[in-house]
């Protein structure tokens, strides 16, 4: 069994490679002025502890106020940093928490890794080791795949450290000297943590050599520029170094170098646990060297000091050495009275490696319980071997089981990614399905523009040639209503002027009759020049009629090549020649289209087509008494896509009512654009 100092020691070292690690962790600045100063101040050594909880609230209130981006999270650990510092375990927790959650939002694998390594440091505060593991060996994964040298190296020191305080020695020198490995930039303080914790390991392995070895190593390694001068590293070492002297039972080294420790500069105020430590075991080598001129006086001095700060196992390591000293000084019922203290201590808090030696010296103090105390003590003794035992076989275990989880959860995101990958392939495949139609109906419509392009130019040119079949019958008609008025008209009424002229001088009886005659005769060159008069405004009604003409023809055709009745009514009251060509030819088109529907799939007997004209809009009917169709559920042929294309065209609508008694297609649109 092993000094008991030694656990406490060990303990403490735990500590302070943590809180040393969680300072450390400042690696950005802060842009806002007063988190910055509550940040600082939540760190000042001289302040009470409810002060800087107060001030780091504050900080945290500040930080809550921050988007969540990178800065955002820097801040939060820091805040974490220091409620690690101060020991306020549920606050520090939360925070950890919180800045998780919100690396998981963002996906931001190096908070999360490193929120794993902050939970890991949790748990192992609360003593719930299988938690810490599994933490660390996460965070470990992530510190690898991003390939982060320094915090790699720091979260295998905190699995080794870990394996150590449970007894698992193997598996923590092998994280060690892995951490040493991966430590490729040779950071001084991953150094000075892998040394130190070889030191320790190797002491309680019994190989004291080593142990003195690397505790050297660990002293040569302290950088101040990378290990505040505050955190006493130095101050550390030379304990550890006395604790090896101790189980070496070379006392007078161990004195000196306890004496050395508490020589450090400022260490009773930057660590007052590590003060009171050093003190105390500098008390028990003096004891061990019957120097006890100034105790029990130290030991006292350094249980005030562990009481204040409530270090349980520091009280009940105190307890012990007054107990062994006051039965050196034959003092046994004081020495009982602290012994039972201290064991009452040790098993509520569950300390039970000092729960055997306050057993232990019991038994021996009292003969008549000793055999109740021995009881116990292989009780508690078998227990702990036991566990020990198995120790390394249970974080074998977790890292097994832990990457087991990582594995599967590696295997479901490959899984994830493969969907991903043929989801996003069937939608380029669809997309490209998608393009290739749409390419295909810009085509047809393409080729449907053109053919109706050719469409209107040919109905353009109908209308052009019957335009010039009109002006040729126009000039045709003038020349001969001049020759008649030349040849006719005039020449008659020139005779008559001459014959009335004759007349003038006579003025018998016969002379009346052959006036009565040549009146008669006027009245006949009257009605000629009103007939002429008549046939110029036929002319002149044809003129301007001819769109109807054009129509006319179609329907003649219509009439001329089907056996069904076709009634037209046209309101000649239009004026077609304030329409533009465009809606013309549409409107010649529609009722084209139209006619052929009825003759293709109607099998009416009778159509109906009427065009009028009300309020400005042009209203163009077609009915017949054909078998109809289904309009909603009808597939469009081109025929009506047509009507529909051309009634667009000329900013109308298009409306389709079809039973089984026939069809009603009705178009409407603006007759004359806003400029005619």
């Amino acid at each position: 069994m092993k000094h008991p100092n030694f656990y406490l020691f060990l303990i403490f070292i735990l500590l302070a490679a943590c809180t040393k690690k969680k300072s450390l962790e400042d690696d950005f600045s802060i842009s806002d002025d007063s988190l910055s100063i509550y940040l600082e101040l939540a760190n000042k050594y001289n302040l009470s502890l409810s002060e800087k909880e107060i001030y780091n609230q504050k900080a945290l209130e500040v930080i809550l106020d921050q988007p969540n981006d990178s800065l955002h999270r820097v801040n939060l650990f820091k805040v974490a940093n220091r409620y690690y510092n101060m020991g306020s375990w549920n606050k520090y927790k939360k925070t950890v928490h919180l800045v998780l959650d919100e690396a998981i939002v963002k996906k931001d694998s190096a908070a999360i890794s490193k929120a794993y390594d902050y939970l890991g440091d949790y748990y192992r505060k609360q003593s719930i080791a299988d938690s810490a593991f599994i933490y660390y060996f996460k965070s470990e994964k992530i510190y690898s795949l991003r390939n982060d040298i320094k915090r790699l190296s720091q979260v295998k020191l905190n699995k080794a450290s870990l394996q150590f305080s449970e007894g698992d020695y193997y598996g923590a020198e092998k994280n060690v000297f892995s951490a040493l490995r991966t430590n490729k930039n040779k950071d001084s303080g991953i150094l000075y943590e892998a040394y130190n914790l070889l030191g320790v390991l190797y002491n309680e392995m019994g190989e004291y050599d080593k142990s003195l070895e690397f505790h050297q190593k660990a002293i040569k390694a302290i950088d101040p520029k990378v290990i505040p001068i505050e955190f006493q590293s130095k101050a550390t070492s030379l304990n550890n170094i006395g604790a090896v002297y101790l189980n070496k039972k070379d006392y007078e080294n161990a004195e000196a170098a306890f004496n050395n420790g508490l020589s450090q500069i400022n260490l009773k105020s930057q660590k007052p646990s590590l003060y009171a430590m050093l003190l105390d075991n500098y008390a028990f080598a003096q004891f061990k060297l019957q120097k006890n001129q100034n105790l029990p006086e130290l030991y006292y001095d350094a249980l005030k000091i562990r009481d204040s700060l409530n270090l349980t196992a520091g009280i009940i390591v105190s307890k012990l050495h007054l107990s062994e000293y006051y039965v050196a000084q034959n003092e046994n019922t004081k020495g009982i009275v602290l012994l039972k203290e201290a064991l009452k201590t040790a098993r509520s808090s569950k300390n039970e490696r000092n729960v055997l030696v306050a057993l232990k010296q019991l038994s021996v103090l009292e003969p008549k319980k000793a055999v109740s105390y021995s009881k116990e003590y292989i009780r508690i003794n078998d227990s702990l071997q036991k566990a020990e035992r198995v120790i390394g076989d249970k974080f074998t275990r977790i890292e097994y089981e832990t990457d087991q989880v990582i594995n599967e959860n590696e295997a479901l995101n490959l899984q994830n990614r493969t969907l991903f990958y043929i989801f996003t392939v069937l939608c380029l495949i669809g997309l490209f399905f998608y393009v290739y139609k749409t390419q295909q109906i810009r085509n047809r419509e393409l080729v449907f523009k053109q053919q109706q392009q050719l469409a209107n130019e040919s109905i353009y040119n109908l209308m052009i040639q019957q335009q010039n079949q009109i002006e040729a019958i126009r000039i045709k008609e003038k020349k001969r209503v001049a020759q008649e008025l030349h040849d006719g008209v005039l020449s008659r009424m020139f005779g008559l002027r001459m014959s009335l002229d004759s007349l003038n001088s006579m003025n018998d009886e016969q002379a009346a009759k052959q006036r009565d005659i040549y009146l008669q005769e006027l009245k006949v060159i009257e009605q000629d020049i009103r007939e002429i008069s008549h046939d110029l405004n036929k002319e002149k009604s044809e003129l301007i009629n001819n769109f109807v003409a054009i129509l006319d023809k179609l329907f003649e055709d219509q009439k001329r090549n089907f056996q069904s009745h076709l009634v037209v009514k046209i309101d000649r009251k239009i004026k077609w020649e304030l329409v533009d060509n465009a809606k013309k030819i549409n409107v010649y088109r529609i009722i084209q289209e139209a006619l052929q529907n009825c003759n293709k799939y109607a099998k009416a007997t009778e159509i109906k087509v009427v065009i009028k004209a009300f309020e400005d809009h042009l209203y163009v009917i077609i009915s017949d008494n054909g078998v109809g169709f289904k309009v909603n559920q009808a597939k469009k042929g081109i025929g009506l896509q047509n009507i529909a294309y051309r009634t667009k065209e000329c900013l109308g609508t298009l409306s389709i009512d079809s039973d089984v008694n026939g069809t009603v297609l009705e178009i409407v649109f603006p007759l004359y654009t806003q400029n005619e």
